[in-house]
């Protein structure tokens, strides 16, 4: 058997394999869901896996969950990225997802559900931030944190993303050096998720998931606004996928015992 998780997010989808075939690949979401879906099914097909075969089972999620025409079963992100979230943490911990579109804190214990809380419909505490003031700087992500590190800290003070870009342009104009924009961009977006997750009482262990996960930097300053330590997850962009693919073995394996 072939079990599928499909997290198509508003910026990239993410695939995991397990069973017969184990994979794991990443691609931009692009214009169209159902484009990037079909994308997927060929690509998996390359590898071997007929998404719609007796022996494959796939579970979508993320904001383009509807698009996999092919899903067997279609599941919301909260339980998905949960259900990944124990698979790379252990024990009680919260899930802190940070998106390209939203940002997700979700507190499990004895491997449930306890609570989550979402950020509203701003990207300004989102992974879409960054992208578009890394793109202001002219650098990619990465560059971006490796900028912030050796910088002194700006503030932006602006809640919403298009006044902040405003805010960004204004620091350029100035003259500021791009490291201390860079490191006020970071720190913006930081304070942002700290704050959402500091409206609940979170536990010692806290891991972060989403494009930041593997992160050091960001998951550094998280942690200083958080006042705990934020572990980051060498592969947490696929915590989504991942509880969508161990979801669709446990279903799976469910229906087989009845």
């Amino acid at each position: 058997m072939d079990y599928i998780g499909i997290d198509i997010g508003s910026t990239a989808a993410k695939v995991v394999a397990r069973g017969d075939h184990e994979m794991a690949f990443t691609l931009p979401t692009g214009w169209s869901s159902k484009e990037t879906a079909r994308v997927i099914r060929e690509r998996l097909g390359r590898e071997g896996v007929d998404v719609s075969g007796e022996t494959t089972k796939v579970v979508a999620t993320g904001y383009g969950r509807i698009a996999v025409e092919y899903a067997d079963y279609v599941i919301t992100e909260i339980t998905c990225h949960a259900r990944g979230g124990r698979e790379m943490g252990s024990g009680d911990c919260a899930v802190i997802d940070v998106g390209g579109q939203d940002t997700k804190v979700i507190l499990l214990k004895g491997g449930m559900v306890q609570d989550f809380l979402m950020n509203d419909k701003c990207s300004a505490g989102t992974g879409k931030f960054l992208e578009i003031m890394a793109n202001r700087l002219g650098v990619d992500l990465q560059e971006l944190f490796d900028m912030a590190e050796g910088g002194e800290t700006l503030s932006i003070s602006s809640l919403c993303t298009v006044f902040a870009e405003s805010e960004v342009i204004n620091y350029i104009g100035e003259g500021r050096k791009r490291e201390d924009i860079a490191a006020g961009v970071v720190d913006s977006v930081a304070a942002k998720v700290a704050q959402l997750a500091m409206r609940k009482d979170l536990p010692d262990q806290i891991i972060l998931t989403g494009g930041l996960s593997d992160s050091r930097y960001f998951t550094k300053i998280l942690s200083e606004k958080i006042g705990k330590t934020v572990s980051p997850t060498e592969k947490g962009r696929y915590a989504g996928a991942l509880g969508a693919a161990l979801l669709a073995e446990e279903k799976t394996k469910r229906r087989k015992e009845k």
